[in-house]
């Protein structure tokens, strides 16, 4: 499980750029494989400068992030205007 409001990016792992950039995370200790023996099919990058490798296709992230953000952002819309009604 990881913060939607902590990544920055989230790319495919078939392009040699994102194997590169797994790499680099692995051997520089900042790499955390989430995939569980799985074939890596993402990589997510956060805004503490960690890799999470993932089995999970990047547009199913995408949208479960996205989708979690928009929940939030209701849920907190929400609560502000039932505490307003209420005063």
């Amino acid at each position: 499980m990881v913060a939607a409001e902590r990544i920055v990016a989230v790319v495919g792992y078939d392009s040699a750029p994102a194997k590169r950039l797994a790499q680099d995370a692995k051997d520089d200790g900042r790499a955390i494989d989430a995939t569980c023996g799985r074939r890596t099919r993402s990589v997510i990058i956060t805004d503490s400068d960690h890799v999470i490798l993932s089995a999970v296709s990047p547009e199913s992230i995408t949208a479960r992030a996205t989708e979690t953000s928009s929940d939030t952002a209701d849920s907190v819309e929400g609560g502000s205007q039932s505490q307003e009604k209420s005063e």
